[in-house]
């Protein structure tokens, strides 16, 4: 059973900067990177709003550089998938597949996933023209057409954020009323930019091909109630229908709010169980960028690597 001061479950902009933190402290991280290793910026083609890089630089690279990064330092990566955890007594354990490992502290950084619609086609042109982010890719819509689907607030702030870039915003709703807090639906409502096409859903995400590079051309929808179809000329599709805490693992064990995200003590990467820590959009469900993941990552570190030296681990 090999074991380590600090372990930490998940990757992505936290959970690489807390190795990084953590390595450059001497506290040789063991990093397990999970089913996507790097997160969910490893789906994004262009990151423009990460600083230090003015001319933007793609998401899978941008991980790429912050492991490398890390490991620079002695953080160590190993691209398999956590399956269960017991934090009743310390040293904690961790098993992976039929091995297991023990840690002094834990950095949870497995972040949350967005909600799709489950269509091949949506896999497809994600990232060319499909996004689950509007904060992060809605300036590349410039005075162009895009679609957001959903009906509740997660749905309409993306809607009202496009807005400020696109020339029209459509929001394809599978009901007949939204289920958005009332100043939300009023807010998107008044606004002369968007439209609505009610009791419908996206059938089929469609595009073009040229010279390798995808394009997202249009929307086939179908209308619930008549069971019409119809195209949508849009260039953009925005998922809004919410995120997924990535916290299964932890049920039972950690406190969770009533969407399952990690609830951290005050201003602290602390969880309820000592020597736990999480950091990222793990436990973040209102900012959810990369930058503040990234923030969140060092200062889980910092907790953590102030934790064990409190109980004269160094």
């Amino acid at each position: 059973m090999e074991h380590r001061k600090i372990i930490i479950i998940g990757s992505g902009p936290a959970g690489l900067t807390a190795a990084l933190y953590a390595a450059r402290a001497n506290l040789q991280p063991l990093v397990f990177e999970g089913n996507q290793p790097g997160g969910q910026l490893t789906i994004t083609t262009e990151v423009e709003n990460y600083p230090g890089f003015p001319d933007g630089i793609t998401g899978p690279l941008l991980m790429d550089n912050m492991r490398k990064q890390a490991h620079r330092f002695g953080a160590e990566s190993v691209y398999e998938h956590v399956t269960a955890v017991d934090f009743a007594s310390a040293p904690f354990t961790l098993t992976v597949g039929e091995k297991s490992y023990t840690a002094d502290a834990i950095i949870i950084s497995t972040g949350a996933s967005a909600k799709l619609l489950g269509l091949e086609s949506e896999q497809l042109y994600m990232g060319y023209g499909v996004s689950a982010c509007a904060t992060c890719d809605g300036f590349f819509f410039r005075d162009q057409h895009v679609a957001v689907v959903g009906g509740g607030d997660t749905a309409m702030e993306e809607a009202l954020f496009l807005t400020k870039f696109a020339s029209s915003v459509t929001i394809v709703h599978r009901r007949d009323e939204l289920r958005a807090s009332k100043i939300m639906r009023e807010r998107a409502i008044r606004n002369p930019k968007i439209s609505f096409k009610w009791n419908s859903g996206v059938q089929e995400v469609v595009g073009t091909e040229d010279g390798g590079v995808k394009r997202l051309t249009h929307l086939i929808l179908k209308n619930f109630v008549t069971g019409e179809t119809e195209e949508l000329q849009v260039t953009g599709l925005f998922i809004g229908i919410g995120h997924k805490p990535n916290t299964d693992l932890f049920k039972g064990l950690l406190d969770m709010d009533e969407n399952g995200y990690l609830i951290t003590q005050g201003r602290s990467t602390y969880t309820n169980v000592e020597g736990v820590f999480a950091c990222g959009d793990v436990q973040d469900h209102v900012y959810r960028q990369a930058v503040s993941a990234a923030g969140s990552g060092c200062m889980a570190a910092i907790d953590a690597e102030r934790w064990l030296a409190a109980r004269g681990i160094e």
